[in-house]
């Protein structure tokens, strides 16, 4: 059946400057991407798929699978957890748990997160997944539901081991997953700059969290096989970005070299909303139905990333899937939208039905009949 195509053409029209984005910077680590949170576009990027050790980057899935365990009532934050002489005897970073002593599932969040702790993800992965071995299996397969194809866990703490692995593609993706999933966990503990547990008061590792205001996360990791990692995350209006920077040489540089990283994607791009999901975009021909059209929209907000100044050229293509015969549900992919930029394709994307259309009666099926068979 032939294919037709309904064109419809939208030209967004702001009073911008276009100016071109400068290079992006060059940094001394061993890989590093910069990505858009809301369109999920990269902004600059080196060796992002690169298999590198995360060290304790790893807590952000072990943070992920707590929240998914708190929101599927399989935990509480004031819930009592035990600790095994392993959570207790963990090596590395520590929040300083003690096996006679209470702490609960909202303490060894703030551990875990604020102060790194190996014995707080050691304590969380044995609570909720038996056993670090089988909570390690837990995180592999939320990895591969996030899209995470190039990253495997062996353990809850990012501790050495030659087949825990990930690429900074890959946490970003984590990243990402982390705030859109958990936004309100996200904001109530990723910002802390310090936490006390056992009299012990600890500072934020997350550096950039006392230099910059926009930075509200996320996690550090470190061991001598990974270098100086840092998952960093900001926010300027609207726009929020997401830094990665694994294998730095040094505390201090990891530091420097995510904010350079994101102060360069603040001051060249911009991340405009174009529609927000369920507006109408435009009408589409339905065929044999009750209704004549279906209103098209976007199932998530659609922003684009662009250089600042661009987006006043950016042009707009409309296309329906054709012929589009009734019935149509909500939510159904009917067409797609696709923008372009001096004549080059930037960005596509589906559009779906944002309301049902029913079959028409016999005579209306009749009519719709004899026009599909004459076009």
């Amino acid at each position: 059946m032939r294919q037709h195509l309904i064109i419809i053409i939208a030209y967004f029209l702001l009073p911008l400057t276009s100016w071109a984005a400068a290079p992006a910077p060059s940094l001394e680590v061993s890989a590093y991407l910069l990505k858009d949170f809301n369109s999920g576009s990269t902004i600059a990027a080196h060796k992002e798929s690169e298999r590198l050790e995360p060290a304790s980057l790893t807590k952000i899935m072990t943070a992920y699978l707590t929240f998914d365990a708190l929101k599927q009532g399989h935990l509480t934050l004031s819930q009592n957890v035990p600790v095994s002489k392993k959570a207790w005897q963990a090596e590395g970073s520590r929040m300083f748990i003690e096996p006679r002593k209470n702490v609960t599932v909202d303490e060894l969040l703030h551990g875990l997160i604020i102060q790194s702790g190996n014995d707080a993800a050691t304590a969380l992965a044995e609570v909720i997944g038996g056993s670090e071995d089988q909570f390690a299996i837990m995180m592999n397969q939320q990895a591969k539901k996030i899209g995470m194809d190039h990253t495997n866990y062996i353990n809850a703490t990012g501790l050495h081991d030659e087949n825990h692995y990930t690429t900074a593609t890959d946490l970003a993706l984590m990243a990402e997953a982390l705030i859109k999933d958990f936004p309100e966990d996200y904001v109530r503990l990723y910002k802390q700059k310090e936490y006390t547990y056992n009299k012990i008061t600890q500072l934020n590792r997350n550096r950039l969290l006392f230099l910059d205001n926009n930075v509200d996360g996320i996690k550090t990791g470190y061991t001598n096989a990974a270098g100086y990692c840092l998952v960093s995350s900001a926010k300027r209006g609207e726009t929020r970005l997401i830094s990665i920077i694994l294998g730095a040489k040094s505390n201090a540089m990891r530091v420097s070299q995510s904010q350079r990283l994101l102060n360069y994607g603040f001051q060249f791009y911009e991340s405009t909303l174009v529609y927000k999901k369920t507006q109408a975009i435009s009408s589409m021909y339905v065929y044999k139905g009750a209704e004549k059209t279906v209103i098209a929209s976007v199932k998530n907000d659609l922003y684009l990333l662009l250089p600042k100044g661009d987006y006043a050229n950016v042009k707009a293509t409309t296309t329906s899937k054709q012929p589009l015969i009734a019935p149509v549900e909500a939510g159904q992919e009917i067409g797609k939208i696709t923008f372009s930029l001096d004549n080059q394709i930037i960005s596509e994307r589906k559009l779906i039905a944002t309301n049902s259309v029913g079959e028409a009666g016999v005579l209306g099926k009749i009519i719709d009949s004899i026009r599909l068979l004459l076009k």
